[in-house]
């Protein structure tokens, strides 16, 4: 696997001698105030966000009391007229004062985002997220509109309660409203300030919440030291820090492992001795005179801590005045306090490239870079790149948060010198690992910790920035990473956006990504502890749902034909009733609920993923009252003929769901195969009429194949008991339809009440004739993006036409030089790795957004989804591969690839043996690529090593299908 983080090749030679000191850069510090005082800078060039950050603007406010109106105790008039100020800066109206009339009704369903304290920092995400969800995110000004009462859920926790808030709709609309009876917060998170009144009650009110809190003041502590930050970041993820000694109390440092030392940051225990001055000169010794020194010219000495962000307080030495170093280190010593530690780190100057040819012959001065990047923590828990900002200053003078205007990285990488956009490009993915790796780490320590470290068990840092600079090291351009912080880079990200409007750039991904996560976190909260009916278990296909249950603190209560199911044992509730004779669904259905009344059970909703079950399931939903698709919907999207006779008879639209049809016609004798002759041209596909997993479909060239093939099903799956699982519980009766040429693709949908929540096309590649088995396959797909929208337009017009308006649904089609082709639709989640690999590339989890339709929710999906990564990916069927993954030992190579992360298995049955006529693939080898091209190529050497590949199973050919 590649390394976080590779230098490049510089276009150039460092200077043979050492650069003037007033050339380099200086170490970045910390730019906020603190709760206690510290000494502040008096230099003017030292400026904190302030300066420019909307966050912090101080326009005159009108109408309102001033910050030193006795009246305003807590701050909330003051913020209220600092929201209105920022509104008005957007071209936005101004907030309505609702607050006389109470909102009722709001129940253990709905969602509330809370944002805690400045109401500027966070504005642009507020007014996304009620875009996304109108009423949703609320913002709360003041600790007086919110009350901390005991959890019902989680003992020793607290819910968080709004009173009163400034909820946003959409179009930018803003409402100050008081609630009735309060409402309970799924998700929190707030301005974090170590300084002033606000930042005390917005750490009481977070403090140990039962909903997760993006956030908290002990972990903003943690991030704003840059001693701790530098230490995680070198011994967690490996990046390069400017060289360090910290020196540090033994008694006072609990967060700092004593004696562990990393990469680059050296820390030295100190303790109140006789010896300590001559330890301090021996350690400023021997760091000076180090190898890690020998490139730089300058050192800094400074207290670090949360407490001293900002307060400029340092000195600078050239490195030969080793006893002022030592001097200046021993004059920190005696000022530490708790946690501060005193550090001596080298000024890293910013990387010197050729510069353009001067338009004048005025000198050019030395210029210093720092880039600033926001990352959040998307779904699933990954770190993702928000953002990449720039600020450019002089060398001498530190280049601080809100010291200058931000700019974009490219157009900051060309200006100095990186004027190859493939350089640049590669520079960027660097960054964007480096920055992700970062967040990785923290949050790799932050899992380490108690709850009290925390500041709660569900607090989690969620956003955070990381400051990088441009370094050279070895002929190489190296990045370095300067600190972390909370909020500063999201309001120099959030500028740099603003600016860019203003100027007619379209709006950017930040608001809308932070937005998406903190209601994907609220939504998460709320499955927490609902009871879910599930009916049907599945196969081993289907093992990730218990799995994805336990994590999201769902309470199962299974209904499943099988009294011996594995998944007995692993759900709350197991209620074994024989439903496979579907034909009699009314009659399960009226049983289930006798069934869920005699134990008492009110589930909150009831969905199935396994095919055979779904109608049952719908009867259910009606029978409880609980939100499904309509059970006639439901049946005439299972019985695939019907579903094209249906759809050939809708003609609204443009164009109409008739177009997306094919000619098929229902085969239940050999008298019914000459009647379709007459109507279904050759050649055609046979298949069973309720079929799942392409098992008995096969194409046909003439009536006499038809019979034929006809005559071998009807004797050999005639009920459940002859190959479960493949719908024979519904008959055996089969259709014939016409063959339609084409590339063949898998849309998998999210809809609620009738809206397209979230869609995502993947590409198979060519089918084993005359079965039709699935060999191959890729996500993203490779199609154009018009292609895709074909696809997910017919998907979706289908399934409306069919009357299935709520529920994650799996359409099979074909894609020709005419467009789109319907084959067939699944009234269900996507089967074998569908669900995995969406979850892997984009992040959205169709079993949560299933679970979420069903509790009558509509789920936050990514609105405009970037693949994190390409996957391709081949079948392993038994009948070719059985002796390989056996007795050859392929399976037990796989498997130790994929505990590596270097391989992805979806186990799709137990056996591997070959299953005849009617065999079904076993097994889902997949790769993983930075591009498609890369993913393939690695998957077909995977497949030659093991043997996967063959004569008769030509992986090669099937991947190159995805191009």
């Amino acid at each position: 696997m590649p390394a976080p983080f590779q230098p490049i090749p510089a276009p150039f030679q460092p200077h043979s001698s050492p650069v003037p000191a007033r050339s380099l850069l200086p170490q970045l510090s910390q730019d906020q105030t603190s709760a206690e005082p510290a000494p502040v800078s008096q230099d003017p060039a030292w400026a904190g966000p302030e300066a420019l950050s909307p966050g912090w603007r101080e326009d005159e406010i009108p109408g309102g009391d001033g910050p030193e109106d006795s009246g305003d105790s807590d701050g909330a008039t003051r913020a209220y007229e600092q929201l209105q100020s920022a509104l008005r800066q957007e071209g936005l109206p101004r907030t309505v004062d609702r607050s006389a009339e109470p909102c009722t009704g709001f129940g253990p369903l709905d969602m509330t985002v809370c944002i805690l304290g400045s109401p500027s920092t966070f504005l642009p995400v507020l007014l996304e997220g009620g875009t996304r969800c109108p009423g949703a995110m609320v913002l709360c000004l003041s600790p007086t509109w919110a009350t901390r009462v005991p959890s019902e859920t989680s003992p020793g926790a607290w819910s968080l309660l709004l009173s009163r808030g400034v909820s946003f709709k959409t179009g930018g609309h803003s409402a100050l409203e008081t609630f009735t009876p309060p409402r309970q917060a799924n998700y929190v998170t707030g301005t974090y300030r170590m300084g002033g009144s606000e930042g005390g009650w917005v750490s009481e009110l977070t403090r140990d919440l039962d909903c997760p809190t993006g956030g908290s003041v002990p972990l903003t502590r943690r991030l704003e030291d840059p001693l701790l930050a530098r230490w995680v970041l070198a011994a967690r993820a490996g990046l390069a820090v400017p060289p360090t000694t910290a020196f540090v109390r033994g008694s006072r440092r609990g967060d700092l492992p004593p004696g562990m030392g990393v990469p680059g940051v050296k820390l030295v225990w100190m303790e109140d001795t006789p010896d300590t001055e001559r330890l301090v000169q021996e350690e400023v010794g021997a760091f000076l005179g180090g190898s890690d020194m020998e490139q730089y010219g300058q050192v800094a000495v400074r207290p670090a801590g949360w407490r001293w962000r900002g307060s400029g307080t340092r000195s600078t030495h050239g490195k030969a005045e080793g006893a002022a170093v030592a001097q200046a280190v021993g004059a920190r010593l005696r000022a530490l306090r708790d946690d501060d530690s005193v550090l001596l780190e080298a000024l890293v100057p910013t990387a010197r490239l050729p510069e353009p040819p001067p338009r004048s012959p005025a000198p050019r001065l030395p210029m210093a870079l720092r880039i600033c990047t926001l990352v959040c923590r998307s779904w699933g828990d990954r770190p993702q790149l928000c953002q990449v900002s720039c600020a450019m200053g002089r060398a001498e003078a530190p280049v601080h948060h809100g010291a200058a205007l931000p700019q974009g990285l490219d157009s900051s990488l060309q200006h100095w010198g990186v004027v190859a956009p493939g350089q640049r490009q590669a520079l960027a993915k660097r960054l964007q690992v480096a920055a992700e790796a970062t967040m990785a780490a923290v949050l790799a320590t932050e899992a380490e910790l108690s709850p009290e470290q925390r500041g709660g068990a569900r607090a989690h840092t969620d956003i955070m920035g990381v400051d990088f600079l441009l370094a050279c090291v070895d002929d190489t351009l190296e990045l370095v990473v300067l600190s972390t912080n909370s909020q500063r880079c999201l309001e120099t990200c959030l500028l740099a956006e603003a600016m860019g409007r203003a100027v007619g750039q379209p709006h950017g991904d930040t608001p809308r990504l932070l937005a998406e996560a903190m209601l994907h976190r609220a939504q998460c909260h709320l499955v927490e502890g609902k009871d879910i009916l599930l009916i049907g278990a599945g196969g081993v296909s289907k093992s990730f749902v218990w799995d994805a249950a336990r994590d999201y603190g769902l309470r199962i209560h299974l209904v499943e034909s099988d009294p011996e199911h594995f998944a007995a044992g692993l759900v709350e509730t197991f209620l074994p009733y024989d439903s496979r004779e579907h034909r009699r669904d009314e009659e399960h259905a009226e049983r289930v609920t006798e069934l869920l009344r005699s134990r008492g059970l009110q589930p909150h909703a009831c969905l199935s993923y396994w095919d055979d079950c779904v109608v049952l399931a719908a009867l259910v939903c009606q029978r409880l009252g609980l939100r499904s698709s309509p059970p006639a919907a439901v049946r005439v999207a299972k019985q695939k003929s019907r579903t094209h006779q249906h759809l050939q008879r809708c003609h609204r639209g443009r164009p109409a769901p008739a177009a997306f049809a094919v000619p098929c016609h229902r085969l239940q004798s050999h008298g019914d195969v000459e009647r379709a002759a007459g109507a279904v041209p050759f050649p055609a596909v046979a298949k069973l009429e309720f079929g799942a997993g392409a098992v008995g479909v096969r194409l046909v060239e003439s009536p006499e194949q038809c019979h034929e093939h006809a005559a071998r099903l009807w004797r050999d799956l005639r009920d459940d008991a002859d190959h479960p699982g493949i719908g024979l519980g519904w008959g055996n009766a089969m259709l014939l339809m016409e063959y339609v040429p084409g590339t063949e693709h898998d849309v998998d949908l999210v809809v609620f009440e009738g809206r397209l929540m979230g869609a995502w096309v993947s590409d198979n590649g060519p089918t084993r004739l005359p079965a039709f088995l699935e060999t191959a396959a890729c996500l993203p797909s490779c199609l154009p993006a018009d292609r895709q929208a074909q696809l997910v337009r017919a998907a979706l017009q289908c399934c409306l036409a069919c009357g299935l308006r709520d529920g994650v649904f799996n359409v099979e089609l074909k894609l020709g030089p005419a467009g789109p082709r319907l084959l067939e639709i699944n009234p269900r989640m996507g089967g074998f790795y569908l669900r995995d690999w969406i979850r892997e590339v984009y992040g959205a989890d169709l079993l949560l957004a299933a679970v979420l339709v069903a509790l009558g929710l509509p789920p936050v999906l990514p609105a405009s989804p970037a693949p994190r990564t390409h996957l391709a990916g081949v079948m392993c069927l038994g009948s070719e591969h059985g002796a390989v993954l056996g007795a050859g030992g392929a399976l037990e190579a796989l498997r130790d690839l994929q505990s590596r992360g270097l391989v992805r298995l979806n186990r799709l049955f137990e056996e591997t043996a070959a299953d005849g006529e009617y065999e079904e693939p076993c097994l889902s080898v997949a790769c993983a690529g930075e591009t498609r091209a890369e993913a393939c190529l690695r998957l077909l050497g995977l497949c030659q090593a093991l043997g996967i590949d063959s004569p008769r199973y030509p992986v090669e050919h099937f991947l190159s299908h995805f191009k």
